[in-house]
């Protein structure tokens, strides 16, 4: 059966082609969400891109009719901007103006063929359209759940096919990477960076995948305190600076520089007129990278394969450029060659974000995405829908990709405990 959907604005923004993802249904855009996209579009960032794009797009319908009446979208279904609706909420909002005007719609149409459902990403709303008998429903497109299927390392005899990416099997004492259909390499054990050493055998497959040449992007999920942004950073400093001595000579860098992101919650918001350089700015959203840097910088270098890798402070690894801090809010229009991107908080990205960061890397870039899928900060985003889940579902079957989910605990027996009562 057909069906009428009417769009919140942050549908919008969350998918500026959403319009085009509802088979041959109707979609009714009231024209508050016009307006809102209207509010949003100026400026630099991620937001005011998806607002441009989503009216450039609304836009290029109007060749083919009159949106008020409806146009025809190349799904089968039909695209139309519609009035606010005489429907009084208690409040006056734009939330409530979009709610009223898919209650009137649905309330114009009777016994329709096509019944009315309002798409929102923005729990409040749904929560309100639902009371008011309005059935509603979350934006589906890109949700997933393939995270949960993979990720885990696995044991003995169980086979690890399946998936052509980057996995892990332990058998005995030996832990083996598997790629492609069934191709297996064994893996150096215990391996430290730095001087920081794997606590368990999760952080030591990461390791291998975040030293490894075959693989180009990695993500790492996990509760706080396994260890994913620490060995990142140390992974992407040691190829920075020294490169893999057993293999080609120290003068050798497989980077140039390690680039450190960490998306300022809402992704596209100005960073604001906090005072001091774009550094000082950033502080408030970058503190934990630079608490990552002191603990590699104050780890002692005495064991392992880098006795001379000692740095002098997390001061001296900014300012002489080896590693830089970069708001995502203005990644759009660069390039980054040879560099070991890190993208640290990446659960807190939209799918579009993911899609405008990767497509930034340059020739011998490896991006590496880190996250905890439990801990959204954005207000529109869960675990299915962010773009760390939805990384993890486009790329599963490419082989130069490595996905692991990291389950102990490693910055204190104190921090473990508390996670698992608190």
């Amino acid at each position: 059966m057909k069906k009428t959907f009417v769009l919140d604005t942050n549908v919008l923004i969350h998918d500026p082609e959403a319009v085009l993802h509802f088979q041959d249904n109707d979609i009714v855009l009231p024209i508050t969400v016009i307006e809102e996209l209207d509010n949003l579009k100026r400026g630099n960032g991620e937001i005011p891109f998806s607002a441009r794009h989503a009216l450039r797009l609304i836009d290029s319908f109007r060749e083919a009719g009159n949106l008020s009446t409806g146009v025809s979208l190349p799904s089968g279904g039909a695209l139309k901007v519609m009035m606010d609706q005489e429907v009084k909420l208690l409040k006056e909002s734009n939330d409530n103006r979009i709610i009223s005007a898919a209650i009137g719609l649905s309330r114009n149409g009777g016994k329709a063929v096509k019944p009315v459902i309002l798409v929102s990403k923005d729990t409040s709303v749904r929560i309100k359209a639902d009371a008011l008998g309005l059935p509603t429903q979350d934006y589906l497109t890109d949700k997933t759940t393939v995270f949960k299927k993979y990720g885990n390392i696995s044991e003995g005899e169980e086979s690890p096919n399946g998936i052509r990416s980057v996995r892990y099997l332990r058998t005995g004492d030996k832990i083996f990477r598997v790629y492609g259909e069934d191709r297996m390499q064994l893996i150096r054990r215990q391996r430290y960076i730095l001087g920081i050493g794997p606590k368990n055998i999760e952080q030591e497959c990461a390791i291998d995948a975040l030293l490894a040449d075959q693989v180009d992007v990695v993500a790492l999920t996990g509760r706080a305190g396994t260890g994913k942004t620490l060995l990142a950073i140390a992974a992407g400093l040691y190829l920075c600076t020294k490169a893999n001595h057993r293999v080609v000579p120290e003068t050798v860098r497989r980077y140039d520089q390690v680039v450190v992101g960490r998306p300022v919650v809402p992704l596209g918001n100005d960073l604001g007129f906090l005072p001091g350089d774009i550094r000082e700015k950033l502080l408030p959203w970058m503190q934990p990278i630079y608490d990552n840097l002191d603990v590699i910088v104050g780890t002692p270098t005495e064991t392992g394969d880098d006795k001379n890798g000692h740095y002098k402070s997390s001061e001296y690894l900014i300012e002489s450029g080896i590693v830089h801090i970069e708001p995502l809010t203005y990644i759009r229009g660069r390039s980054l060659p040879r560099r070991y991107l890190i993208i640290d908080e990446a659960q807190n990205l939209r799918p579009l974000d993911v899609k405008t960061i990767i497509t930034r890397c340059g020739e011998g870039t490896k991006v590496v995405f880190t996250g905890d899928l439990e801990q959204i900060d954005s207000p529109f985003l869960d675990a299915a829908s962010n773009g760390l889940a939805y990384l993890i579902n486009k790329f599963i079957q490419e082989e130069n990709f490595c996905y692991l989910n990291l389950k102990k605990g490693a910055r204190s027996a104190l921090a473990e405990r508390a996670a698992e009562l608190l």
